[in-house]
């Protein structure tokens, strides 16, 4: 079979491909970037082509799979079309490969799902259950974003972005918190929760629904399922509830996990913050439903250390610590500040890069309440990803917002300012942190230098 691959740089295409490669699928692709991924997959035999123009689009091949980014006045996607050769969306190929697995986990959630599903992977990983790993974003322990296991389990986040996740019918489904993001797509909170109930609507009917029980949403959406659903959080109505927390500053947490006839644990963790507790539970609750050894959860939960960009200490600089983040959501910035400054004894300085005019706009004000634990927030230009500068907003207005609600902010346009600005600033333990999805760590990167 010939598959080829539009956008295959990306860090889940690419993974998509080398799977195809492992099942003995000619692979040929295409991408505007010559990446890492792109030069793993053509190691590896495949046939990438750094222009997307439609004579990529040969005669014999079967199937072609494209992103959701991919327009359909896209050269090779119009190609494929007139040539009646199948197509199918990245998401839609995946819930493909995941109907092969009996035991597919997929976890959603506006935010934490890179972080669950690593901490995931790392314990099916280490309890030798040889499961297949896809995650957005790149995990030491198995050496980039995918593993190709030979086992039943196959492990992986579903992304609620143009219901992606829709796609997938998997035998467990984890659903780590719902916020309203992703607006240039969901209407409203309303729109985003309905998608949520369809995707663990199609979990298997003999697999389970897992959700963050503290959290509002989540609770409405599993309250409208026919479903049975569990549970687990701070709060003492969960199925699975969190105990005895001891807190360990940057060296992480320890806890325990209660449910009515049983207590689980003590659990270790190595890494910081709040929010890695819920991801650690989650990831707990998913291996007690498959009835993994809980001596061994015990083990291997404590050999976690996470996961590229979230929450990852960089280095040093005169002193001060580098740390680099994901966040960009308004509760993610604040949670991960929050779990920064507690384990601060310095100044905490932060810069911002918005992700998308649309998120910026339509959570303006949520963004700009984010940043009361700094001491100097910096907002970066705005990552346009895949929009155009056409509504209005500024970080420089979010920057003069963000000092309204006295918190010191400034915005500069370049990387190149904001380094040379903040680095005379840094001195012995305060902490630096770049915060957003795009690639705001390449001032880290500069400081580093």
């Amino acid at each position: 079979m010939n598959i080829h691959f539009i956008g295959v740089g990306g860090i889940n295409m690419s993974a998509l491909a080398e799977i195809a490669l492992s099942k003995g699928y000619n692979v040929s692709g295409s991408d505007i970037n010559l990446n890492e991924h792109v030069k793993r997959l053509i190691n590896l035999g495949a046939d990438i082509n750094l222009k997307q123009v439609k004579t990529n689009i040969k005669d014999d091949i079967d199937l072609v799979i494209y992103t959701a980014a991919i327009k359909n006045d896209n050269e090779e996607l119009m190609e494929a079309k007139n040539k009646n050769i199948k197509t199918l969306e990245r998401a839609s190929y995946l819930g493909e490969l995941m109907s092969h697995y009996t035991n597919s986990i997929a976890i959603a959630g506006t935010h934490g799902k890179t972080s669950t599903t690593s901490m995931t992977a790392v314990l099916y990983d280490l309890l030798n259950t040889d499961p297949t790993i896809l995650v957005g974003g790149d995990l030491s322990h198995i050496g980039g974003n995918l593993k190709i296991g030979n086992s039943k389990y196959f492990i992986t986040e579903a992304c609620e972005y143009v219901d992606s996740f829709l796609k997938f019918y998997p035998k467990i489904s984890l659903v780590s918190n719902i916020e309203a993001d992703h607006l240039d797509y969901f209407k409203d909170l309303d729109h985003i929760k309905s998608s949520f109930l369809q995707f663990i609507n199609q979990t298997k009917e003999d697999g389970f629904i897992i959700g963050n029980g503290d959290d509002i949403n989540v609770l409405d959406v599993f309250f409208k399922t026919h479903r049975n659903t569990i549970t687990y959080g701070f709060n003492s109505n969960n199925d699975y509830q969190i105990v005895d927390i001891i807190n360990l500053d940057a060296k992480g947490s320890i806890f325990k996990l209660k449910t009515k006839n049983k207590i689980y644990g003590p659990f270790e963790i190595k890494i910081p913050g709040k929010h890695n507790i819920y991801n650690a539970c989650a990831s707990l609750v998913i291996a007690i439903c498959n009835d993994l050894d809980e001596n061994k959860l015990k083990e291997s939960i404590k050999k976690y250390q996470g996961v590229d960009r979230r929450f990852q200490v960089k280095g040093e600089y005169n002193g001060a610590v580098i740390i680099d983040d994901y966040a960009h959501h308004p509760s993610e910035i604040k949670t991960t500040l929050e779990s920064a400054r507690k384990i601060c004894k310095g100044n905490l300085y932060c810069v911002f890069q918005p992700h998308t005019y649309t998120r910026t706009k339509s959570l303006f004000d949520e963004f700009a309440n984010s940043f009361s634990k700094v001491d100097l927030a910096i907002i970066a230009k705005i990552y346009a990803a895949r929009e155009k500068d056409n509504l209005g907003i500024s970080s420089k207005m979010l920057s003069e917002q963000i000092n309204k609600n006295n918190t010191k902010s400034l915005s500069f346009d370049t990387f190149k300012e904001i380094s040379e600005y903040i680095k005379p600033l840094l001195k012995e333990n305060d902490i630096f942190m770049t915060i957003g999805a795009g690639d705001v760590y390449k001032i880290s990167d500069l400081i580093l230098e």
